[in-house]
């Protein structure tokens, strides 16, 4: 089974589908605006932005939360910041007419807006309103059983950010979406961390997602600085790659630092495109300029004496010399016992038609 958002199918087959993040990274519509161009010229197929009130999600608006940013340009130019969760989603937040504006920017530019929702009425607003195919499920919401099923009942493609959940976690939302009938979803794994920590990524439990949830789409969110993670997901079978995308590495804000900048993110398509191409098909093919040309490489039966018409062809009269034009080493045991048609003269290559 494949997935669909909008009218591109994702899974098995079919391309990687590859979403940019712009939720943590944009500063407002019109940097919201620009990262939609970055993200249009450098080929995504989507972008995803968080949609969310924070005055209503937060009910402690104390709380801290730890991430790195960078001070500079080196790899040791690292800096951890604690700041409040509130103020780190608040920059987040856009005007409902500026959701509207940004998603008709979105259909314009040829990308899938897809956005994470917090409640329900942002479900209704994103899929009814604003026709957004693809609703992303906030990893912290993995337990959130009545927004799971009222997603799943909009009948839209729904996205499992699965961050640390625990497997039997897993299993219970995808059953319960299910059960409404829903079986348009794509699993992700998603390591936790800002950034991820190495130890934190296990990429073998893409085939461990692939292997339990066989009839979905599995994607890759990708919280680690580089893209040689999103790479290795793809090579392991990863249908969906996600990857933050931001203006500048060193804002001093949370994910910007593991994000890519514009240039790097054509690269990262490119990069991604390229792979799919190298990982080619399940069956063995070789291109036809290669078969021709391994020829040149293979061996054929050479003469080593000349022999009279009608003279038997021994062992001791052949030897295997380049190219592989002719009677090949494999037919050796053809060829001894049977004798030629004609004269042929030492150092020829040998040709069925000489053979009788």
């Amino acid at each position: 089974m494949t997935a669909k958002i909008g009218e591109k199918s994702i899974g098995y087959n079919n391309p990687t589908y590859i979403v940019f993040e712009a939720g943590p990274t944009h500063t407002g519509l019109e940097s919201s605006k620009t990262l939609v161009d970055a993200a249009a010229e450098a080929g995504a197929d989507a972008i995803k932005f968080q949609m969310m009130y924070v005055d209503r999600l937060m009910g402690d608006k104390e709380v801290i939360f730890s991430y790195e940013i960078l001070t500079g340009k080196g790899k040791k130019a690292i800096e951890t910041i604690e700041e409040p969760l509130y103020e780190i989603l608040k920059r987040r937040e856009l005007k409902k007419e500026e959701w509207k504006e940004l998603k008709q920017y979105c259909d314009k530019k040829g990308l899938a807006f897809i956005s994470t929702a917090m409640f329900i009425e942002e479900v209704d607003f994103l899929v009814d309103e604003l026709e957004v195919p693809s609703i992303k499920l906030a990893s912290g919401d993995i337990n959130h059983l009545p927004l799971i099923r009222y997603i799943a009942k909009k009948d839209v493609n729904i996205q499992i950010d699965t961050g640390s959940a625990d497997l039997w976690e897993i299993e219970k939302t995808i059953t319960l979406i299910e059960s409404e009938g829903n079986r348009n979803i794509i699993i992700h794994l998603c390591p936790t961390g800002y950034p991820a920590r190495l130890e934190s990524i296990n990429l073998r439990m893409l085939t461990t997602l692939k292997t339990m949830f066989e009839d979905y789409a599995i994607a890759f969110s990708d919280h680690t600085p580089g893209w040689e993670m999103d790479i290795a997901a793809v090579a392991l079978g990863a249908n969906v790659v996600e990857k933050t995308i931001t203006f500048d590495r060193t804002t001093k804000s949370c994910e910007h630092m593991f994000s890519l900048e514009p240039k790097e993110a054509q690269n990262f398509v490119n990069s991604i495109r390229e792979l799919e191409i190298a990982l080619g098909n399940y069956r063995r093919t070789i291109l036809k300029e290669l078969k021709e040309g391994r020829l040149k490489a293979r061996r054929s039966i050479f003469l080593k004496r000349d022999l009279n018409k009608g003279e038997i062809i021994r062992q001791q009269d052949i030897e295997f010399r380049r190219p592989g034009y002719g009677i090949g080493p494999d037919e050796t045991e053809q060829v001894i016992g049977r004798s030629v048609r004609k004269k042929v003269l030492k150092e020829t290559m040998l040709s069925w038609e000489d053979v009788c």
